[in-house]
């Protein structure tokens, strides 16, 4: 199957963004992975250069997962079985920085989890453990190919080597927590980046997530309290700006893929990182890690 959709790049769209326009549209895929189906269908389109991309929307098109309910490993399952070696993941954040104004994007190097143990985080356990470096949560060299096209944005400015924070959502955060992660040195926050980022590592897909900020969260003493009404509003400029990064950004990204010069390279990274005897592995992990990747810890 990876081989017939032969797809290197897939883009995942957050909160007000749930398709990719100018596209030509060549199927749509369904598939069932051990850890079930994805959000919604991953629609596989033509790039001008005749290379496929996919698109996944992480609430489900229509916005009906909330970020708890989303079926992370599903999701990365899917793209990694469709061929996936890269992925540009888009998420609506609130700015804890004055200099991260609504409608500003940012590139995140460094990610705080504050999400609460009820969303699998990893393909493992159930009598196969084995551990992933995560000291880096982003993908560098994505994020640099990204900035380098940060002019398409008109005026908003295209930020970079942040930290975001995580949380359970679906809730806001209190003022308390606000200044407690401003006061941590983080920079952004959302509800979406993990367990994403740490199941695209274990899956050895380079992952790196652009922020699209939509409000100051509730930090700031002269703006209002977080609305959905303020979100939504910015989130209508946020996408047509997310449009226009991905129409500069994805060729190039899918020639470095293709051209394996993306680097740092996560190819194999996981092969040697078992640490159950093979005598003990449960079997029946073994089998859905075969899905995930093939050969690894049978």
């Amino acid at each position: 199957m990876a081989d017939k959709h032969d797809v290197k790049i897939a883009v995942i769209g957050g909160s007000g963004l749930y398709n990719l326009e100018n596209l030509e549209v060549v199927e749509e895929v369904n598939p069932e992975t051990p850890w079930g189906f994805p959000s919604d269908k991953i629609i596989i389109s033509k790039l001008p250069s005749g290379d496929k991309i996919a698109f996944l929307a992480r609430h489900g098109r229509g916005h009906y997962l909330t970020p708890t309910e989303v079926p992370v490993r599903a999701n990365i399952a899917a793209l990694k079985f469709l061929g996936v070696e890269a992925i540009l993941a888009f998420s609506a954040v609130g700015s804890l920085r004055e200099e991260i104004p609504p409608c500003d994007f940012v590139l995140p190097d460094q990610l705080i989890d504050r999400t609460r143990g009820l969303r699998p985080s990893t393909f493992f356990g159930e009598g196969l453990v084995a551990h992933a470096g995560f000291a880096d949560p982003f993908h560098q060299g994505i994020a640099d190919l990204v900035y380098k096209h940060r002019g398409v944005m008109d005026q908003y400015t295209l930020h970079q080597n942040k930290t975001a924070v995580c949380m359970e959502g679906p809730q806001f955060s209190t003022r308390a927590e606000s200044h407690m992660y401003r006061s941590w040195g983080a920079d952004i926050i959302n509800m979406s980046a993990l367990p994403e980022a740490k199941l695209a590592r274990e899956a050895e897909i380079a992952y790196q997530m652009v922020c699209m900020s939509t409000d100051y969260d509730c930090w700031r003493v002269e703006e209002e309290a977080v609305t959905v009404e303020t979100v939504m509003e910015n989130m209508v400029t946020n996408s047509a700006n997310a449009r226009k990064l991905l129409n500069a950004v994805l060729p190039d990204l899918d020639k470095a893929v293709r051209d394996n010069t993306l680097l740092p390279d996560l190819k194999g990274t996981m092969k040697f990182s078992g640490m159950t005897a093979k005598e003990k592995r449960n079997p029946d992990t073994v089998a859905k890690l075969e899905y995930l990747l093939p050969g690894y810890y049978i």
